[in-house]
């Protein structure tokens, strides 16, 4: 059995601040709990509420590790008290709660997953984060079925990649906003009826004519959108809110059209769920979702693969915003 190291280099974050501020340092190895599991992480995925916690805007739930990372994936290297479906050397990717961008991660053994068949660290770091928050909103959340019309902003995120991929494997119309004509042709390749350039077109106007209307919306736009998502939604309708990139007010609201349609509008965050709440979506992702991952009927969009040392440049990609899919960081 290979001896664990004392110590681990991570990413730092002294003060919030831009990219600069993260440096790579020396720490302590984290130690499992009971029912905790520890990883040494091969990727890490960089998510949008990295960004946010860089800057000082998404502090870290209670009792999470004050490390930058929501997602990793490599192998088991110790298991803490009743953990026995998992053996050291396990390949396995994790939702964690903090702590990823480093070279060994806690994770609760509820939100492990194995490697997708033919996966390699890489692809399956890009897979938890997106998966777990696309299922958990998109799917148990506003309930889309087969057979109906769904619309999500932003279709070249990670989030927006996998939801266009899921909605269309489990038989909704898709349809998505993006900023330029190569992110839409992008978004029409991974199964989207239509995608729509937010920059040069007023996507209400568009898929009103296109579409007539649609069942479920996911945003993470907010406050800018919420009015025109409220006109383009049908009858029992279903908005799905899960970030504020356009502010958390909405100027305008139309709660007659909430009424008479019959609308739901929800609005949910994955990181400060329960541990409870958090297997029972990783287990409704090893039923449903991963079969369609290992048959390769949909999968993560890579963008981008850097070495750890590199993760300020992948912070100043992301908020660039122009990629078109997930980030990744390699250890």
């Amino acid at each position: 059995m290979t001896t664990l190291p004392q110590t681990m280099r991570h990413v730092d974050l002294p003060a919030p601040g831009g990219p600069e501020a993260m440096r790579i340092v020396d720490g302590p190895l984290p130690q499992p709990k009971a029912g905790e599991v520890l990883i040494r992480v091969h990727a890490a995925g960089v998510n949008r509420p990295d960004v946010a916690q860089r800057q000082g805007t998404y502090p870290p739930p209670a009792g999470a590790s004050p490390i930058l990372g929501l997602e990793v994936a490599g192998e088991v290297a110790a298991l803490g008290d009743g953990v026995s479906d998992l053996s050291v050397g396990d390949k396995v990717a994790a939702l964690v709660n903090g702590g990823g961008y480093a070279e060994y991660c806690v994770a609760p053994a509820g939100q492990i997953l194995p490697w997708p068949k033919g996966y390699d660290a890489v692809r399956a770091a890009a897979v938890p984060e997106t998966f777990f928050t696309v299922w958990a909103n998109v799917f148990d959340m506003a309930g889309l079925k087969a057979g109906e019309k769904f619309l999500v902003h932003g279709g070249t995120s990670g989030i927006g990649t996998v939801a266009i991929q899921l909605a269309k494997a489990f038989g909704a119309e898709v349809y998505t906003t993006a900023g330029s004509g190569e992110k839409c042709l992008a978004c029409v390749r991974l199964g989207a009826k239509r995608a729509v350039n937010y920059k040069t077109e007023d996507f209400l106007a568009v898929l009103k004519e296109e579409a007539g209307s649609v069942d479920v919306i996911l945003d993470m736009i907010g406050g800018a959108y919420f009015d025109k998502n409220i006109g383009l939604l049908g009858k029992d309708g279903r908005l799905a809110i899960i970030a504020l990139l356009g502010g958390a007010v909405a100027e305008k609201a139309n709660l007659g059209a909430i009424m008479m349609k019959r609308l739901r509008v929800m609005g949910s965050t994955l990181r400060p769920r329960t541990a409870e709440e958090k297997r029972a979506i990783r287990d409704s992702l090893l039923a449903k979702v991963w079969p369609k991952l290992d048959a390769g009927d949909v999968a993560p969009v890579i963008h981008a693969v850097l070495p750890f040392d590199q993760v300020a440049d992948a912070h100043r990609m992301m908020e660039e915003s122009g990629h078109i899919g997930k980030i990744v960081l390699t250890l």
